[in-house]
């Protein structure tokens, strides 16, 4: 008996931590059409946020560190507390409740009066509420269990740190002289429909009825199929264009990933910026460099010498800056920035450098020369 023999897969490739909060929602802002301003402070409030997902500091505090107006601040920060989880940058349980009730289109009624006014006397039961209220018990149930069907702490479904195993939806691979894509079959799992239902529409001792009943459900076996059939198209569509605009990156790595929108893939493909988002929402790609999320493909663009340079370029020229530096006398984030703008001809702010070092895990300089950190 002959049998086929498969490469040892690379579990540490297929590895990874689950997405944390911040970056779920750094992707967001990415796609949300702020403008510069705006993302700046977006960027800054969801530093701020607490394991729970509610803002640490007063919006005027924002506004004063940034040099805005406190109105920007209000108005990007209603924003976000419409993304994903909704309630995020709250400042309290009953502001995150309100604004859970408002995403269902409740924005008024007994539940937002309960919220309100009453979301501390909720222990003391359905009579004492309704009796305060003036409102019958069957009401405030109802009420009540639609408050028990939010999340009064929005971040924590972020911060349990689980570990994933992961199997890629996309391969890249070289084929020839160009680079090419195709879907990683055991991830598509192919569906077909039982023929005995069909051969039960043609029986004619099945009753009318059941007949009706089989062949809606028929239909709507028939949609999900042509619909899975039709993501898995579109996907392989977003992958080879992918492999096309970041060729450099499969060749040579991450510091040679370009800067690349939603909008430049979607207009390549053929489809809306927001088909592209949704075929790539937790996909993910086998490279020669290994496993990524496909959103990885699409880094933000930062001032370069030669035109944008990714923002996962610039970590990795942090990475090597880092690895180079004398232990002695490691780079402060200033001293970064400045050698980020003299040898990459990259120029972005302390603040940017820092942000970026701490996303890397990298300590500051005082730790890196007290403990001998070598990165």
């Amino acid at each position: 008996m002959a049998f086929e023999e498969k490469e040892p897969l690379d579990w540490e490739a297929r590895v990874r931590k689950e997405e944390g909060l911040y970056e779920h929602l750094l992707w967001q802002i990415s796609l949300a059409g702020f403008s510069e301003t705006e993302r700046r402070v977006a960027e800054y409030l969801i530093q701020n946020l607490d394991d729970r997902g509610f803002l640490t500091l007063e919006p005027g505090e924002a506004a004063r560190d940034l040099g805005v107006s406190l109105e920007v601040v209000e108005r990007v920060r209603e924003r976000l507390k419409f993304f994903d989880p909704v309630g995020v940058g709250s400042a309290g349980v009953e502001e995150c409740l309100l604004a859970q009730l408002a995403y269902l289109g409740v924005n008024n009624g007994l539940a937002v009066e309960i919220v309100k006014n009453h979301l501390r006397e909720i222990p003391k039961g359905q009579e004492f509420l309704a009796r305060k209220l003036g409102v019958s018990e069957e009401e405030v149930a109802q009420a009540l269990d639609l408050i028990r069907g939010l999340e009064p702490f929005p971040g924590r479904a972020f911060g349990s740190g689980t570990t994933l195993y992961l199997e890629p939806d996309v391969v890249f691979y070289r084929e020839g002289g160009r680079w090419r894509a195709r879907l990683y079959e055991e991830g598509f799992p192919r569906l077909r429909i039982n023929a005995r239902y069909r051969r039960l529409l043609a029986d004619p001792t099945v009753p009318r009825k059941a007949k009706l009943f089989i062949r809606e459900k028929l239909r709507s076996a028939e949609w999900l199929i042509k619909s899975l059939d039709q993501r898995g198209k579109t996907l392989l569509k977003v992958a080879e264009v992918l492999a096309e605009l970041q060729r450099d990156f499969l060749e040579k790595g991450p510091a040679y990933l370009r800067p690349l929108t939603l909008k430049e893939v979607a207009e390549r493909v053929g489809v809306h910026e927001s088909t592209v988002s949704r075929v790539t929402h937790h996909k993910y790609a086998e490279t020669p460099h290994g496993l990524y999320e496909l959103k990885f493909f699409f880094p933000s663009g930062l001032k370069g010498g030669e035109g944008a340079v990714s923002s996962e370029a610039v970590k990795e020229y942090i990475k090597e800056l880092v690895a180079r530096e004398d232990p002695e006398r490691p780079y402060s984030d200033q001293e970064l920035a400045r050698v980020l703008a003299e040898k990459y001809k990259v120029k972005i702010a302390r603040r940017t450098v820092a942000k970026y070092r701490e996303l890397l895990g990298i300590p500051p300089a005082r730790a890196r020369k007290k403990n001998g950190v070598r990165r």
